[in-house]
């Protein structure tokens, strides 16, 4: 049979991404007969030249039957690979997770790795940048190239006393002290001051730019605040400590309802009573929390020997973790997950930038675009030739800006939308009296449950076991 004359028994379809060529028949005729290079040739003569598969084409001419009632694949292209992205690649391990106290069989933690720092000298390398890779193009049944995305390029996030080479793509210390990360995973070398007792009446309060370590207790009505990380070695009374880097407590916190704990990132320590504490990323105890006001705009992780949730407010953006939450008595605790108000309030305010970015660029391009007007006519005196090299460097400076604000921009509404993750876990028990919070839904625990997690699915909070 000819081409023309199969087109009356079958026909092709190419799938919408190209990537598919199907043959199928009219109808069942059992007088159909045809060669593989005779259903070749329909195929090249439908456009259908990459791909084709022979051995299926062999297959049809031998038993066209069998292919009567189906839609068979007879052409493949190659898709396109995307490019993968760019990355940071750190020296020193940051991640934090490595340094999580250990809990020892008898459940108590031991909270030494705390106290370790991680020393550099100036000039030593902290990261490198991994060069993004190249996307490969694929091959469409009909011969077209579908081209790829290439991998988008990683950006050093720069902290304070850091240097990136010209080529951007090493960073290093530009002092000696200590590497720590502070918020938007900015890298930083920070000096460290320590204080060898209490913050006291001796200390005053303390302001500094690096990481402060306290190797004693640090006591109500004092204030504590550092650019890096802030470690205690003792515990926290009812006293204002704020890092941009992560807080960490070898004790805990008993702040009788006064002062607050914020940090940048994490905030570690063994129990929080009666007290307000605020981080960026995690608040973690291996005891206790009890009539405690935490937020946290990724998660509350509340999991040692006791692992108590008892009072209070719990906010966190993804997950609430606990081995108990409230108690036999039915004490008020609220869990409220699925939150970030900074990342809402941070959002705002770049969205506000974004709109003064462009609206500068905008009078910056008409002001260099009126001056290349005038230097084509010959009218561009020493002035205001000066002038436009100084309009050429505020316009890459804020195109640059305004960049990494778009980049921001995009990276919260990515995690403001992603509440799949949002979920509150009772590893042994939860009690009558709490309150379920995810997104805008609302769910009271009436009865005592055990092993179970909550998280929004199906329009309400559905409660599932933990297995």
């Amino acid at each position: 049979m000819e081409p023309s004359d199969l087109e009356t028994a079958i026909g092709v379809t190419i799938s919408p991404d190209n990537l598919t060529a199907v043959l199928y028949f009219h109808k069942a005729a059992d007088n159909f007969r045809c060669t593989a290079e005779q259903l070749e040739a329909f195929l090249r003569s439908r456009g259908v030249v990459h791909g084709i598969r022979e051995d299926v084409l062999g297959n049809i001419a031998r038993d066209p039957k069998a292919y009567f009632y189906s839609q068979t694949v007879v052409a493949s292209g190659q898709p396109p690979i995307d490019g993968k992205d760019g990355s940071i690649r750190l020296v020193f391990d940051l991640d934090e997770d490595w340094r999580r106290p250990a809990e020892l069989e008898d459940g108590t933690v031991d909270f030494k790795e705390l106290s370790r720092i991680r020393n550099v000298k100036k000039g030593q390398l902290i990261a490198e940048r991994i060069p993004a890779e190249a996307g490969i193009p694929g091959k469409s049944v009909t011969g077209a190239v579908i081209p790829a995305k290439n991998g988008k390029e990683a950006r050093f996030r720069v902290g304070k006393n850091v240097v990136v080479n010209t080529e951007q793509t090493a960073m290093y210390a530009a002092i000696d002290g200590m590497v720590a990360k502070t918020e938007q995973e900015k890298i930083n070398v920070f000096p460290i001051y320590e204080v060898n007792g209490d913050v006291d009446y001796k200390t005053g309060n303390i302001d500094f730019v690096g990481t402060v370590v306290i190797r004693g207790n640090v006591l109500t009505g004092f204030r504590v605040k550092a650019g890096g990380d802030i470690r205690v070695i003792g515990g926290v009374e009812g006293a204002e400590l704020e890092a941009e880097g992560s807080v960490e407590i070898s004790g805990g916190i008993m702040a009788g309802g006064k002062g607050s704990v914020r940090a940048g990132r994490n905030v570690r320590c063994s129990f929080i009573q009666d007290a307000n504490v605020f981080a960026s990323e995690d608040v973690i105890v291996s005891q206790s929390i009890m009539h405690s006001n935490i937020r946290a705009s990724r998660n509350v992780i509340c999991f040692g020997a006791k692992g108590l949730i008892v009072g209070g407010s719990i906010q966190a953006g993804e997950r609430v973790k606990a081995r108990t939450i409230g108690n036999t008595l039915s004490t008020a605790t609220t869990i409220e997950v699925g939150v970030m108000p900074e990342l809402r309030s941070e959002l705002t305010q770049l969205r506000q930038q974004q709109h003064q970015l462009g609206e500068n660029l905008d009078k910056t391009n008409k002001a260099l675009a009126l001056l290349d007007q005038m230097a084509a006519t010959g009218q561009l005196s020493p002035e205001k030739l000066v002038m436009r090299s100084k309009l050429a460097t505020t316009k890459r400076q804020t195109t640059e800006e305004l960049e990494v604000v778009k980049e921001r921009i995009l990276e919260i509404e990515k995690l403001l939308e992603n509440t799949e993750n949002a979920r509150v876990e009772a590893v042994n028990t939860i009690y009558g009296g709490t309150k379920i919070v995810i997104g805008r839904y609302t769910r009271f625990v009436k009865e005592p449950c055990s092993r179970v997690y909550f998280r929004f699915a199906d329009g309400e909070i559905t409660m599932l076991p933990l297995y």
